[in-house]
């Protein structure tokens, strides 16, 4: 049971960390925006490379940030209903959602790599003249998000299989 234990705050610990890195993430968004807007309308500077910088980074934040979502509860659900079953019936909610998760998670992760393997083989960059390089980099962020939801996904169902506490409980 420890062994189990130790694995869920493992994982938790992983996704923590990588929510950080996606809200860290919105702030320097937030900045780069704000600096190509006054570089643009102010200096009438600007710059390709710093526009898909600035959409570039919109994707570790939702892929990192879907796990870290469902980490802390606010995962989408019909609490109209939800609210009113009994403590049971609601953990086995959980644990089949996390169980669904974990499958898609890592069949969508699946999927990806060979998308991710032949944008990386081709070399793909943007298209676009003073664009970015390595688009396989942003692509790779798909497998890598949907794999960490798939943790969170089977922490998710452990916790509410064994009724393991939030870490600090």
């Amino acid at each position: 049971m420890r062994a189990v234990e130790n694995l869920v705050y493992g994982i938790e610990a992983l996704v923590r960390l990588f929510g950080r890195i996606a809200a860290w993430t919105c702030v320097v968004l937030v900045f780069m925006v704000a600096s190509d807007v006054l570089l643009r309308y102010l200096f009438d500077i600007g710059a390709v490379w710093l526009q898909e910088l600035q959409w570039h980074l919109i994707s570790p934040i939702a892929l990192f940030g879907m796990a870290y979502l469902l980490l802390n509860g606010e995962q989408v659900r019909v609490d109209v209903f939800y609210e009113h079953f009994p403590v049971a019936v609601k953990r086995t909610i959980e644990v089949l959602g996390g169980l669904t998760l974990l499958v898609m998670g890592l069949y969508i992760a699946w999927l990806t790599l060979p998308w991710v393997a032949q944008s990386f083989g081709r070399g793909e960059a943007s298209p676009n003249p003073g664009g970015l390089p390595w688009r396989w980099l942003l692509k790779a962020f798909l497998p890598f998000g949907f794999t960490l939801l798939a943790l969170q996904g089977l922490a998710h169902a452990l916790r509410n299989a064994l009724a393991i506490p939030a870490q600090g409980d």
